[in-house]
Formats: C-alpha cells, sequence, structure tokens
C-alpha cells in the first residue's frame, strides 16, 4: 500500500531541466509550407539558419513553399518497375524461351531425367 510517499522511477531527460543546467535554448522560428493539395506543415528552424524553400508535405509527400496562393507544382511520378519488366527490356519472348528451355534441359540432366523440351 503507498501513503504518498512512493518513489517513482523516471529516465533522464524525462523530466524538464532548468535552463542553468541545460543551457539556454536557441532561438527559433516557425516557418509554413503549403502543398498543391492545401495541406499545411509548420516547421521549426533556428533562426541563425536559411530556411529552404520547398519542403515535403507530411500528409502527402508532395512539395510545398511558404507561398500559400502560388504552392510548386506536382512532379511526376515514375511508375515503378519490376524485375520483370527489366527483364522484359533487355530480352525478347524467343530468346527468354530459349533460356527457358536450356535451364530446364539443365535441371532434367541434374536429376539424371529426359528432358522434353
Amino acid at each position: 500500500m503507498s501513503n504518498g510517499q512512493a518513489i517513482r522511477g523516471t529516465r533522464i531527460g524525462a523530466t524538464p531541466g532548468l535552463h542553468s543546467e541545460r543551457g539556454e535554448p536557441v532561438p527559433r522560428q516557425q516557418v509554413r509550407y503549403w502543398c498543391a493539395n492545401g495541406h499545411e506543415t509548420t516547421r521549426s528552424f533556428a533562426l541563425y539558419v536559411e530556411v529552404p524553400e520547398e519542403w515535403d508535405c507530411t500528409c502527402c509527400g508532395w512539395p510545398a513553399s511558404p507561398d500559400q496562393d502560388n504552392p510548386p507544382e506536382r512532379r511526376s511520378a515514375k511508375p515503378y518497375k519490376t524485375h520483370l519488366n527489366y527483364v522484359r527490356e533487355r530480352r525478347s519472348e524467343e530468346e527468354a524461351e530459349d533460356l527457358l528451355a536450356e535451364a530446364l534441359a539443365a535441371r532434367a540432366a541434374a536429376r539424371g531425367e529426359r528432358s522434353l523440351y
């Protein structure tokens, strides 16, 4: 039972430290960015750094800028290519059939079977 004087465990840095212990915080500025979808992203930067002209939107990933009226245009996204798509770019259907037959014959020979191709 607790009589109100229980010791509670905390980790280092869990409680707010005093400025005298940790130093003064850096002066900051809040910068708001807008994307073409109208999402707003707010980021905090130190006063002495150069603020980027574009930032990725945290909602949709499109580029965002501080100008709410003229956000950057959406960039075209390249479709994802699978390994098979890359192989098809390099080889014709006839070459693929020849390679498949060759591989199946080698596999059958390794097993000691007669190849069907």
